[in-house]
Formats: structure tokens, sequence, C-alpha cells
């Protein structure tokens, strides 16, 4: 019987259609499009004064955590990489940024239940520098459906957020 090739996402295409998105949604892109300059990871808007880092996946590790000396494992069992973060130097607070892509029924619909969890394994880790910590889903149009109003809710009754498609740079106090 020959097989059929995926087009609408999950099973073997899901990190190919995940990427694609997330790709789509970089914090780096939308900060440079509204003015910002991103060098080596800080943000700068005029001057030489950084106002915020832009870091992702391993580099929350290596680029910030590193310079206050903090090792994960002293917070955590296990080393959590968002898909972007931005760290606001002023109101000094990590804005953790998770994107999630879907286009059928599948597993991130369990993902989007564990924010309170997430939220509170990042909030051990920037608490040891005295930072607040938010947590943030992007989503695409798939999550707009009303079977998701129920977890929808739920990731704002636990005081995390979510928005679709894009990245709202004025929510980062930008």
């Amino acid at each position: 019987m020959p097989r059929n090739i995926n087009t609408v996402g999950g099973g073997s295409q899901t990190n190919s259609n995940g990427l694609k998105f997330e790709q789509s949604t970089l914090l780096d892109d939308a900060l440079r499009e509204k003015g910002y300059i991103v060098k080596d990871c800080y943000v700068y808007l005029d001057g030489n004064i950084p106002i915020g880092m832009s870091v992702y996946k391993r580099n929350l590790y290596s680029k910030f955590f590193e310079k206050y000396n903090i090792d994960y494992r002293q917070f955590n069992s296990k080393r959590w990489e968002p898909d972007d973060c931005y760290i606001n130097f002023k109101n000094e607070t990590a804005y953790i940024i998770e994107k999630k892509f879907q286009n059928s029924s599948g597993s991130v619909d369990k993902k989007l239940a564990a924010c309170q969890f997430k939220l509170l394994e990042y909030t051990k880790l920037f608490s040891a520098i005295g930072y607040k910590t938010v947590y943030i889903f992007v989503l695409n149009d798939w999550f707009k459906r009303s079977e998701y109003r129920d977890v929808l809710a739920y990731i704002n009754f636990t005081g995390c957020f979510y928005f679709f498609n894009e990245i709202p740079l004025n929510f980062f106090g930008l």
C-alpha cells in the first residue's frame, strides 16, 4: 500500500512545521522591524546602553545566566530552553516565549496545560537574581478553535499569557 504524504503536520512533520512557525516569529526580527538594534543578544534603542537581552534556547544560559555564575542545577532538575526570551533590564522581568504550531489534533494540546509548571521552573531560576518571570505562548490560528476555549482560559487563570501569530513588543515594556 503506498504511503500518503503528510501535508497537515503532526507525526513526522511536527518538527518541520513547528520550526517554520518558530522561524517566522523570531523575536530578534520583530525587534529590528521596530527600530531596535540587536547585537550579540543585547538589545539597544539608542546609544550604547543595552535595554535588555534577546536570548533563546541554550543562549539563555551561556549569554545570560553564566554572567551571574548561576548553574541551573541549583534550581531545576532539567535545563529548560525557551523558544525565545526577552529580558527587560529596566523592569527586571524575563519574558519566556514558547511558540506552538498546530494544524491537526496532537500532543501540543497537552503542552499548553503545562504552562504553570514551566512558569514555576523559570521563576526559580530568575528569582535568584531578583527578576520576575512572565510565561507567554505565541500560537497559530489553529488554537482559535472552540475546543481550545478551556485551555486558553486555563493559561490566563494560571497567570500565563498567549497571543496569536505575533510577538507583542509593547507587552515587554518596550
